[in-house]
């Protein structure tokens, strides 16, 4: 008998539609009887309405396709993103809705078809979980319209009609979609950089930033302090604006040149009028684009990747004249430079500051985000679901 069972435990382990290396050892024989339909069972927090209270929830996803990996999650972090797309920031969502799109874990099961991971590599999963005709022909899959982002997004494979995030104990993603996370950096300092490491790095990598260059970075939470570490690593001279007091110490600490407090927003900025090469701002809320932009050369770029309420900011085209940027906005990474960026942030030690929770501890961490009192990434104990 106990040959058979550990016969059955080798066979499960890389089927379609495989379930939890947990849930099989815990009964092998009911796990292979129920192959004709493996939805796999999950538990995280979900909002349930436009209020972004999170509450325990459990539910279902879709069984692990032929190109599918199931991911044991063992850390998740939190974005402003999910509070705003929670509250409903960005438009109506469809509720239950798990939250998050900054994973780490351990495979657990793969696809027929899956040569990318086996079962027990650490994987990494962002803002992107699958494409739904598989297409995969460029190097920026974030701007294909077939896309499936993580959480909130229609996706027909699921079985509650849309895709589900990393605020749970697991998650099925398409291997294309999921990273290795190197054995040289810690699963709880490489979470953030799923979001937070590619947001920033990919505009500042597209930048070219230099040694000497002179780099603004506004708004320093989650994004904003990667941005002024990445480009700190690059050689620049970072100018970091904040409107926390607090946060200068440690933005000096992070490598910053300068942590300028932007309390009089005229005084603060025309000081450096005109004076950097290049400024990334991360700023979530919609503040005066024009005001900012004026510290940028002539000529130079001003990037958003910060995404406001309603995803509008200010900006008035009479000033923004005046300072003659070059003005883009850039959305993540795709999957080839995501996986650049964590081995580039592994290698050279370019990783987040981070405060762990538990579950329980979401909705306060959330606040905390909101009132700027985080430093600078709530990391979720997935044990804890």
């Amino acid at each position: 008998m106990c040959d058979d069972i550990d016969h059955l435990r080798r066979k499960v382990i890389k089927i379609t539609g495989a379930v939890g290396v947990g849930a099989m050892f815990a009964s092998p024989l009911n796990v292979f009887a129920s192959e004709a339909n493996p939805r796999i069972k999950s538990r995280g927090y979900a909002a349930f309405d436009e209020s972004g209270i999170l509450k325990p929830w459990s539910f279902e996803r879709r069984p692990v396709g032929d190109n599918d990996i199931l991911i044991d999650i063992k850390y998740a972090s939190i974005c402003h993103s999910d509070i705003h797309q929670e509250k409903g920031h960005w438009g109506k969502q469809q509720y239950p809705q798990v939250p998050g799109h900054e994973i780490v874990g351990i495979v657990a099961a793969v696809g027929k078809n899956v040569t990318k991971f086996k079962v027990g590599d650490r994987a990494g999963v962002g803002c992107m979980v699958g494409n739904n005709h598989h297409h995969h022909n460029n190097d920026e899959e974030q701007y294909n319209s077939d896309t499936i982002f993580t959480y909130g997004y229609p996706d027909k494979r699921s079985p509650t009609g849309i895709s589900q995030g990393g605020y749970s104990n697991n998650i099925v993603v398409e291997d294309h979609f999921a990273v290795h996370i190197p054995e040289n950096v810690s699963f709880q300092e490489a979470v953030p950089l799923l979001c937070a490491g590619i947001t920033t790095y990919s505009p500042l990598m597209r930048a070219n930033i230099k040694p000497g260059m002179k780099v603004g970075v506004a708004g320093i939470g989650g994004l904003g302090h990667m941005a002024v570490k990445i480009a700190v690593s690059k050689g620049a001279e970072v100018y970091a604006f904040t409107t926390s007091p607090s946060k200068v110490k440690d933005i000096l600490a992070f490598g910053a040149k300068e942590a300028i407090v932007v309390d009089d927003e005229l005084a603060a900025l025309n000081q450096y009028r005109g004076q950097l090469d290049y400024l990334i701002s991360t700023i979530p809320y919609d503040y005066n684009v024009a005001a900012y932009a004026s510290v940028v050369k002539p000529y130079g770029t001003f990037t958003q990747v910060g995404m406001p309420i309603n995803s509008e900011v200010t900006m008035s085209a009479l000033n923004l004249a005046f300072s003659r940027v070059n003005f883009n906005a850039s959305l993540i990474g795709g999957m080839k430079e995501t996986q650049d960026m964590v081995n580039y942030c592994a290698n050279n030690k370019v990783l987040p500051q981070i405060q762990m929770i538990k579950a329980e501890q979401i909705n306060e961490a959330w606040e905390s985000v909101v009132n700027k009192s985080a430093r600078y990434r709530y990391v979720i104990d997935a044990a804890t679901f």
